[in-house]
């Protein structure tokens, strides 16, 4: 009885004496409206946001107190396009011969944390080999500092297509993977395969409506699922509460892949006008990643670092990404935020900001789409992309005002995920 009394003691003591931590906060941004505040003080509880107040609020003996008065505020980024277990190098392709999953866990914490030290602090993970799912578990369960991670766990392909997890393997290695492997050739293999994605524990499903860049595989545009296979696999997805994605360099696969009832289409390379007007129609959302299109065309002027087949493409297709997001932009298709890091180099995401703006985008606009928009893309819209009385406490700050300097989001000075600081 002692025991449970004192017990009982302890716990109404931690709870009454629960350290606050108070942010003194020279400007925030509203990513809403995309204004600055001045001198604000953010209360955080716990995991919480408790309360915004007007000035610098002074705390108790208990509380902690962050001077933040010369830096401008904003809430974590929302990257909605990374590969979280690797990143572009000459071995890539002969380290799935070599590398063990241990090895490519090991390798993933360390682009995780380089992504969570960025000020990205969800991302949406678009496809790997299924590490990625391990990976977010272990960040959930705090035993590797990370981004919060949406994955898709393995993407889904058709057979030769981009994602097909033996493209350019020896005869007596391909096989012929199917659903379960998240090789896809018909509506039933595509209700298959996104089911078996539920059951690994991915949380959003990729499709590869086009051919891509970095496959061993000739054409990087060419449609690869019909438009039943799609309609099936979004169908399926919707029943199982999954946002959809399509990897799409052709218009064709593009426009498959919106009426088929695709959410968003990542990179949009070729996208005509025609299927600009039909994304605003569906509410189809691009996420440009602008930055592995420029990485790619990089990449292919070194000699030996892509495969001859795969620096082809990536000449034809890296410089075309940041033009046609432009022109899409202007035209008024819904733009949400992603790099496509892994083709990219991880921890250099804030880069596509500045992407963005050269090619049209204001930093205000681009903001809101790392924050708001993703955060309702992913059905977290009540909950992160601001900085308000009760959202998480996802919070980073920046020396100097990005609508001014938009290179300054490069610069990560403080990072708070969960109300934890990783980074000051």
């Amino acid at each position: 009885m002692k025991n449970t009394i004192y017990f009982v003691l302890m716990l109404f003591s931690a709870v009454v004496f629960a350290q606050d931590t108070y942010l003194h906060c020279g400007t925030i941004v509203d990513t809403e409206s995309g204004k600055l505040l001045k001198e604000k003080t953010i209360v955080v509880t716990g995991n919480k946001i408790k309360r915004i107040d007007n000035g610098y609020t002074k705390a108790t003996a208990e509380d902690q107190v962050i001077d933040l008065k010369g830096k401008t505020v904003l809430p974590g980024f929302i990257d909605m396009h990374v590969h979280i277990e690797g990143e572009s190098s000459p071995t890539r392709y002969l380290d799935k011969f070599t590398k063990n999953p241990a090895d490519v866990a090991f390798q993933s914490t360390v682009y995780a944390e380089r992504t969570l030290m960025a000020g990205f602090t969800t991302v949406r993970d678009l496809g790997g080999s299924g590490v990625n799912i391990a990976l977010r578990k272990a960040i959930n369960k705090g035993l590797v500092k990370g981004p919060r991670i949406f994955t898709a766990g393995k993407a889904l392909a058709t057979t030769g297509g981009h994602a097909d997890p033996t493209n350019g393997m020896r005869e007596d290695l391909k096989g012929d993977p199917g659903p379960k492997e998240g090789v896809v050739n018909s509506p039933e293999d595509g209700k298959k395969a996104v089911r078996q994605r539920y059951k690994d524990g991915a949380d959003v499903i990729k499709i590869t409506a086009t051919g891509g860049v970095m496959s061993v595989a000739k054409n990087g545009r060419n449609p690869q699922f019909t438009v039943e296979e799609i309609k099936a696999i979004t169908a399926t997805a919707k029943d199982y509460g999954m946002l959809t994605a399509a990897h799409a360099h052709g218009d064709e696969g593009m426009q498959r892949a919106i009426i088929g009832g695709i959410k968003t289409i990542e990179h949009g390379t070729f996208m005509s006008e025609e299927t600009m007007e039909l994304m605003k129609q569906y509410n189809a959302f691009l996420v440009p990643t602008i930055s592995a299109g420029k990485q790619a065309a990089k990449m292919a002027e070194i000699p030996g670092f892509l495969p001859p087949i795969v620096a082809q493409k990536a000449r034809e297709i890296g410089p075309i990404s940041q033009v046609t997001f432009g022109k899409a932009y202007k035209k008024g298709v819904p733009i949400a935020f992603g790099t496509d890091a892994g083709v990219s180099p991880h921890g250099e995401n804030a880069k596509e900001f500045g992407y963005m703006l050269e090619a049209g985008m204001p930093v205000k606009e681009s903001l809101k789409s790392a924050t708001i928009t993703n955060a309702e893309l992913l059905g977290m819209k009540e909950s992160l992309g601001q900085l308000k009385a009760g959202f998480i406490a996802d919070i980073i700050a920046v020396d100097e005002d990005p609508m001014k300097n938009v290179t300054t989001l490069e610069n990560m000075k403080f990072v708070m995920k969960e109300g934890v600081i990783y980074k000051q």
